[in-house]
């Protein structure tokens, strides 16, 4: 496999990430010409996000079993024709109704991200995975910038239907891009074990294989890890600006540009993490935790002391956020890449999707319990509270994480020699 091409498929992947979060995130900045187009309140249309992110968990596992079971080039193809299809018949929507109805299909492909992730672990080896995801990651911030721009620049002269219907073709246009330019690779093939093979043998999911995950001692310790680590992130995320304009009383201009700086730094800090984790994994086997559990707890104190910054003083307020917003992500690549450290490769993408799914329990609570500590006190002690403590919590699991994770990837690099004897002597 030539190293342009396998770069060309990471560049496709990130496009396909890229605008579909940017489709995903749309929704956000045109939720009041949609909810004047219907004539809805805030509960309404707050019903309709949370249906497509219900349709979206509860899908998880089934696209996780699928990847492991079939072609993953395919099925990603698939997942983009499904992207571009439903947010077109949720442009068309006549009704309310009907409009929450194609907005919850709209959560089908959201869950889709496991094989790809899995995929791109066969195209890279264990040493390059956490740059590779963190350039994938990089999509998230990057994609809501792309759908704040759309959502101003055409949302007013063009109609949210017509927005819509941009994004949706876009999902075309990658689908078929996926479908002809991408191609499946033997799951594990880039493992070092498998690399001087000329044939490897096809290995798919079985139940055998997912019970043998269960005794993965640190797959557990990760996802316990998401649950706490991704709920700073939502509360930031649903409360920050609110806070900016409520509590720091920022306009909304400077709300948006204090927003736009953290959201740079965060791209950033998602390349910097993978590197970084890439790096020390190469020294030790527990660089990747190294580096995840430095980042959050930096995060944690970063944001404590950004936070205490006075009022008035916008200019260090804003260079702090920068800080923390570039320590914030490092975890992401680094506890992303060593799941496929440790899974065989026909159950890694089920893998990664149960710890989604389990990081998506945090999601959920995270908005609702930040709400009702500001009724009680302000969103100043609810940010700080709810953040700080559960980056802390994430940052001691990743200690124990780091005790036993050299033994889980010893383990599956005895697994992957044991094949490529098998291979090897069935070849010869």
């Amino acid at each position: 496999m030539k190293s342009r091409y396998r770069w060309f498929v990471a560049f496709v992947f990130f496009l396909f990430l890229l605008l579909h979060q940017a489709d995903k995130l749309l929704i956000g900045p045109l939720t009041t010409s949609i909810m004047e187009d219907f004539q809805i309140n805030e509960a309404q249309m707050g019903a309709v996000s949370s249906l497509a992110i219900v349709v979206a968990s509860v899908l998880y596992p089934v696209w996780g079993y699928l990847y492991d079971r079939f072609a993953r080039d395919r099925l990603l193809a698939l997942a983009s024709f499904i992207w571009g299809s439903t947010t077109w018949l949720n442009a068309l929507a006549p009704t309310y109704p009907i409009f929450m109805l194609t907005r919850s299909t709209t959560g089908i492909d959201d869950s889709s991200y496991p094989g790809l992730y899995s995929l791109l672990a066969d195209y890279f080896g264990p040493r390059a995975r956490g740059k590779v995801y963190g350039a994938m990651q990089m999509s998230g911030p990057l994609g809501y910038m792309l759908g704040t721009i759309l959502a101003t620049a055409l949302g007013g002269a063009l109609g949210w239907r017509r927005v819509f219907f941009i994004t949706g073709g876009a999902g075309i246009v990658i689908a078929a891009l996926i479908l002809f330019m991408v191609r499946e690779r033997p799951r594990g093939s880039a493992e070092p074990e498998m690399e001087s093979l000329d044939e490897i043998r096809t290995y798919h999911i079985n139940w055998p294989a997912v019970r043998k995950l269960l005794r993965i001692r640190s797959l557990p310790l990760l996802m316990a890890q998401g649950f706490f680590g991704i709920f700073a992130w939502y509360v930031l995320v649903f409360w920050f600006f609110r806070y900016l304009e409520v509590e720091r009383g920022y306009t909304s201009g400077q709300a948006m540009t204090t927003m736009l700086v953290a959201i740079a730094t965060i791209s950033i800090g998602y390349l910097l993490g993978g590197n970084l984790g890439d790096a020390l994994f190469k020294r030790t086997r527990r660089g990747r935790i190294i580096v995840g559990g430095l980042g959050t707890l930096a995060a944690a104190i970063l944001l404590l002391v950004t936070m205490s910054v006075p009022v008035g003083n916008q200019l260090l307020f804003t260079v702090l956020l920068g800080l923390t917003g570039l320590a914030m992500p490092m975890n992401g690549p680094s506890m992303m890449a060593t799941v496929p450290d440790i899974t065989p490769p026909e159950v890694r993408s089920t893998a990664q999707a149960v710890r989604k799914l389990v990081e998506d329990g945090g999601a959920a609570l995270a908005p609702f319990l930040a709400g009702v500590v500001a009724t009680r006190t302000s969103l100043h002690t609810a940010i700080i509270s709810i953040s700080v403590s559960t980056w802390l919590a994430s940052a001691a699991i990743l200690v124990v994480v780091g005790y036993v994770v050299p033994r889980d990837i010893q383990a599956l690099r005895e697994t992957m020699k044991e094949r490529a004897a098998r291979d090897r002597a069935t070849t010869d």
